[in-house]
């Protein structure tokens, strides 16, 4: 019996059409993008299109309900000539200064103690973190009691060590101390916890060799602590220079009751109006929502810089 041989089939020739073409980038992914796009919607809505409308507002002038003047960079010619803004930015940058540097290391020490710590970690870790979580119109409220002129307990404990009291809401110095221990007071937890998961992250290995050596506690910190820490060190100064100089509800809180002007004037010789304060004093109380903006824009500068300078010394620091 003779077998025929084997016809090969010829290879199917795929039509090039729309159909049959492989889905590539959105075709393909479009679930996925249809899925977190809610995020990206309300980005859109509640804060690209606000920013945007901002700097377009900056060049106009507008009380918010009339129609808008072009001002051009009028606005931004006054504010370099703003004396009460300029005021604004050294009250701030006092103010952050009084409360970031003892909150760091308030932290950092902190941090080292919960590290060591054998029992009530957890205890200790919430007690810590609870300020961070408690409402800022509360703490400012039981502040403005603890530096109560006649009946606080700052001035108690003055009085029990023989010292004079101070009026620490109506002069201009005892206005930013007592915002600063606020504010210290409000993060140094929070702080401590992020200091807390960079020390965890230090290999116990290095401390026992250390402690071969004979290398004690202050040169084991200085030597192999604070330069495997230098990255989240740098987060947490640039962290804390960010809500720092934009710090609004504590000064506004705290002063609201000694304040003559407005809501938003600061304390007596506006030694606690902040930029943000600021802001809002031309913004609401004064109904010029142009300028209001060109202000938003300046300290939005204000902190850039500051923050790039804070990352500029730290990472010099550390290459030294």
């Amino acid at each position: 019996m003779t077998t025929l041989p084997a016809v090969e089939k010829p290879p199917t020739v795929l039509q090039d059409t729309p159909a049959a073409r492989p889905k590539t980038g959105f075709r393909r992914y479009w679930h996925l993008y249809a899925a977190i796009s809610p995020f990206y919607l309300l980005f859109l809505a509640f804060g690209l299109i606000p920013v945007g409308f901002s700097l377009y507002l900056s060049f106009h002038r507008w009380d918010g309900l009339g129609s808008m003047e072009w001002a051009g960079l009028a606005q931004y010619q006054y504010l370099l000539t703003d004396s009460d803004f300029w005021q604004s930015i050294g009250n701030t940058i006092i103010i952050w200064a009084l409360a970031t540097f003892p909150m760091i290391f308030l932290a950092m020490v902190t941090a080292v103690m919960l590290n060591s710590a054998v029992r009530f970690k957890n205890v200790y870790r919430f007690a810590y973190f609870l300020p961070n979580v408690t409402s800022i119109v509360a703490i400012a409220i039981i502040f403005g009691s603890v530096f109560s002129t006649n009946f606080g307990l700052m001035n108690a404990l003055l009085q029990a060590v023989g010292l004079d009291q101070v009026a620490w809401l109506n002069t201009p110095w005892g206005i930013k101390v007592a915002i600063a221990t606020l504010m210290t007071w409000q993060w140094t937890g929070y702080n401590a916890i992020i200091f807390l998961a960079g020390l965890q992250t230090i290999p116990s290995d290095l401390y026992e060799a250390a402690r071969i050596d004979g290398a004690g506690p202050v040169q084991t910190f200085f030597r192999i602590t604070l330069p495997l820490m230098r990255p989240v060190l740098l987060f947490v100064l640039v962290v804390s220079t960010v809500t720092g100089l934009q710090s609004f509800a504590e000064p506004q809180v705290l002063l609201q009751t000694t304040a003559n002007e407005s809501t938003f004037s600061g304390g007596p010789d506006h030694a606690g109006r902040t930029m943000v304060l600021y802001f809002f004093q031309q913004t609401f109380d004064n109904n010029d929502f142009g300028y209001g903006a060109a202000v938003a824009w300046g300290i939005f500068l204000v902190v850039v810089l500051f923050s790039i300078i804070n990352w500029r010394l730290v990472q010099r620091r550390g290459e030294a």
